[in-house]
């Protein structure tokens, strides 16, 4: 059994994410050679992941802060507790606030 804090991960991702380009991440469960990979993400507000493909059925559970999901023309606004599932489009992720948020990608 494993277990870890996702409020302190996402404290300390924002400090990396503050003293670097303006995000920050850690896997916190499974990696690439797994199908099953949990990724904590920080992104300062006005910082972006740019457009992207999804490697497979994604979704993103916004700890803490607002960021907005685009893809094409759709959008979404996701805030604290708010849970969003990613389309297998491309698509980016731009923080309107500081944000943090647990990535959950399980590949084919």
């Amino acid at each position: 059994m494993m277990k870890r804090s996702l409020t302190a991960d996402a404290r300390e991702q924002l400090e990396l994410a503050r003293s670097h380009s303006g995000r920050a991440a850690i896997t916190v469960f499974g990696g690439h050679e797994q199908s099953l990979r949990q990724t904590l993400i920080a992104l300062l507000a006005g910082s972006e992941m740019k457009e992207h493909e999804s490697p497979g059925e994604a979704t993103m559970q916004v700890l803490s802060g607002r960021l907005r999901v685009n893809a094409g023309d759709d959008e979404w606004e996701g805030r604290d507790g708010d849970f969003i599932a990613i389309p297998q489009s491309r698509h980016s992720v731009t923080a309107i606030t500081d944000a943090t948020f647990l990535l959950t990608v399980a590949k084919a």
